[in-house]
């Protein structure tokens, strides 16, 4: 399988990537995060993803509950939801529109992000191409995403979500027994039952009872630090 980072990789001139590095360091546009730790990104900039993965959240200030038109429960914290990861050669930026807000945080330790204004893409014309093209794919990635969360059942969009992202960031998972088959794909990072719930519309309680489900029909294994995997067979390369 081959992920958005792993094709950045191998089809972006390595000189190039090394001189947006270089430049990163020298004008101090780059920053390692801790694990969960929020990444102060504001709009208007370009964000570059050299290392880990970022997981973007939103909140909304809106609200069809009759509780959310008295005074009493007008500054309630709203909730989070999950919208996805952006990998490791991948850009992002932040969209400021009210009343939604969206965040980003480094999802594993040691996340590496960089950052420039648009305009200095100038300086290479065959990056700004390249980070035009990635947006373009995520943009149809979050296509297949709404039509995995416009299934009437629960436990259908939490396979197509899971389905979803393990195409685009799954690593192989070998075989115990034979170290040459391909068990499946794993996600290369812990995700929580909260966040699944989160990004499906459903809750924390829910997600767990589906997932075993999915798990006693052989839909999905569990492999190490509970990573979540799909059988081989079930998964469509992405390159």
């Amino acid at each position: 399988m081959q992920s958005p980072s792993s094709f950045s990789e191998a089809s972006r001139p390595f000189l190039t990537w090394q001189r947006i590095i270089d430049w990163a360091q020298e004008h101090y546009r780059c920053r390692t995060f801790s694990k969960d730790e929020r990444i102060p990104a504001r709009p208007g900039l370009l964000y570059l993803v050299q290392r880990g993965a970022i997981r973007m959240v939103g909140t909304a200030q809106v609200s069809a509950t009759a509780s959310q038109l008295t005074s009493r429960r007008i500054n309630r914290t709203p909730e989070e939801a999950f919208l996805g990861f952006v990998g490791a050669g991948q850009p992002f930026e932040i969209v400021a529109q009210s009343p939604f807000t969206l965040q980003s945080y480094a999802h594993v330790d040691q996340t590496a992000v960089l950052w420039m204004y648009w305009h200095d893409l100038d300086n290479w014309p065959h990056f700004r191409r390249e980070v035009m093209d990635a947006f373009r794919y995520q943009h149809q990635r979050k296509l297949l995403w709404l039509s995995a969360l416009g299934q009437r059942r629960t436990i259908d969009r939490l396979l197509g979500f899971l389905t979803l992202l393990i195409e685009e960031y799954g690593e192989p998972a070998m075989s115990e027994t034979d170290p040459d088959v391909i068990r499946g794909y794993c996600l290369p990072f812990p995700l929580t039952h909260a966040q699944i719930g989160s990004a499906i519309g459903s809750t924390r309680v829910t997600v767990t009872r589906l997932m075993g489900k999915l798990r006693q029909r052989g839909l999905i294994l569990t492999q190490g630090d509970n990573l979540i995997c799909l059988p081989a067979e079930s998964i469509s390369r992405v390159g």
